[in-house]
């Protein structure tokens, strides 16, 4: 998300209210209901308990680090979103309710985000950006070495960076259906900001993950189908 005078707020990843039409914001609310719904369902099937101690950390610890924001060229600055990092850690399905549990508190208590909008923003930065994200990062992890620092690094970083300017562009469509920004407007502001936001969620991402890997590697989400008896042992169910 950005912060700045000059900048426009409805060209913000947190969309507030008032900036999308009837149409834009009930497609949204569908999907957004859709992964919310699917996503406790898997939780529930596929999650032991101890996993629900670790979500709870991880929506305080990513809650507590959108609140510090970092310096981009031009004046403004950025802060993390945290999606790729929560399927990182929980999986996707996990990841999703904990970004979308940190998305409504931010809209009821900090007003960062409409209440109307609130569909839109879990679709963008939930569906796309931690579902997405996680997607992202399994393939380049698998690629690079499923079972390596490097692996893990690589994918997190590359996708926390996909993950951030992909849902930019997305909202810079979803305004310019909402007949809110012209589309090329829309587009430039949102692609050029969120490529350098997108920098530094990828720096903040991959050292969160390093010291978590030196000390407590087993918190690093392993899928189900992918965890064998000879690996470290995740929470997930096997």
């Amino acid at each position: 998300m950005l912060s700045a005078s000059f900048f426009p707020h409805h060209l913000a990843l947190h969309v507030p209210d008032g900036f999308l039409n009837l149409p834009v914001t009930l497609i949204t609310w569908v999907f957004a209901i859709a992964l919310i719904a699917i996503s406790l369902n898997r939780v529930q099937a596929e999650y032991q308990e101890r996993a629900v101690p670790l979500m709870g950390v991880c929506a305080a610890f990513i809650f507590a680090a959108q609140m510090i924001n970092f310096p981009i060229p031009g004046g403004t600055s950025g802060h993390l979103l945290g999606g790729t990092l929560a399927g990182v850690l929980l999986g996707p399905w996990a990841g999703s309710l904990v970004m979308t549990v940190v998305f409504i508190v931010q809209a009821f208590l900090f007003q960062d985000g409409g209440l109307t909008a609130l569909g839109a923003n879990v679709f963008n930065m939930g569906l796309i950006g931690t579902f997405g994200g996680y997607y992202v990062y399994r393939a380049i992890r698998n690629a690079v070495g499923r079972d390596s620092f490097q692996g893990v690094a690589t994918g997190a970083a590359i996708a926390a960076w996909t993950s951030v300017v992909v849902a930019s562009v997305v909202v810079a469509f979803q305004l310019a259906l909402s007949g809110t920004v012209p589309l090329p407007v829309a587009l430039t502001s949102m692609a050029f900001w969120h490529v350098m936001i997108g920098i530094g969620e990828a720096i903040i991402t991959v050292v969160a993950l390093s010291y978590i890997y030196k000390t407590r590697p087993d918190m690093i989400y392993r899928s189900p189908r992918s965890a064998t008896a000879d690996l470290p042992r995740s929470y997930s169910s096997r």
